[in-house]
């Protein structure tokens, strides 16, 4: 039953995350954006993913954003997190369907894994969503105290899901090498990169908030 439900909450994620981009889109395309705005934008990006651990991939899935993103800490890092959100949904998906197939005929092994990969997964879905809310309702983007209690309760749930997606390759130390356990250890440790990426961001807009004179 919990399967079912959570896929059923992931397709109406997948609508929700269609619908924020679309929205950054909008925004962005309201006043014209110059060359040079842009220019600076991916400047920005280019810099400010220097303090993540993979900064082409932080680079490279941001860039695309830069209409949006602009020069903002705060919308760098919403971004980076609803796309670390939508990573986590396609791999929640993905685990899910391989999980439905080990139940008729599976080793023990690998089916247990799966579900409880699934499970993570599903718990680090629960988590990035949260993060991405309290993120989308931050009102004051400067270091006051509800400023720092919404954002530590982001860095902690963004740092909570990481670790579920790192239980998730955990639980497959006792299954057999092959196909299967390559692919989705392999997937999870793409998808790790963009939650480690999308943490790295959040804290690098706490810091710029509480350290204002700080540059990216």
């Amino acid at each position: 039953m919990k399967s079912h439900t959570s896929l059923f909450r992931l397709s109406l994620l997948s609508a929700a995350l269609a619908s924020l981009f679309a929205a950054g889109a909008g925004a962005a395309t309201a006043t014209p954006t110059t060359y040079s705005d842009n220019s600076k934008a991916i400047d920005f990006i280019r810099t400010s993913c220097n303090a993540t651990l993979y900064p082409e991939l932080c680079y490279t899935s941001l860039s695309a954003y830069a209409k949006s993103i602009q020069q903002s800490a705060a919308h760098l890092a919403r971004i980076a997190v609803a796309i670390s959100l939508s990573t986590a949904s396609h791999m929640a998906s993905y685990v899910a369907k391989l999980s439905r197939q080990a139940d008729y005929g599976a080793a023990p092994l690998t089916a247990v894994a799966l579900h409880d990969c699934f499970s993570t997964f599903d718990d680090a879905i629960d988590q990035i969503r949260g993060s991405l809310k309290q993120l989308k309702q931050m009102k004051q983007m400067k270091a006051s105290e509800s400023f720092m209690f919404q954002m530590a309760n982001v860095q902690t749930w963004m740092s909570a899901a990481l670790t579920n997606e790192e239980t998730c390759t955990d639980g497959f130390e006792d299954v057999p090498d092959g196909a299967l356990k390559s692919e989705v250890c392999d997937r999870a440790a793409n998808v790790k990169k963009f939650t480690s990426n999308a943490l790295a961001l959040v804290n690098s807009y706490v810091n710029k908030e509480t350290n204002p004179t700080e540059t990216p």
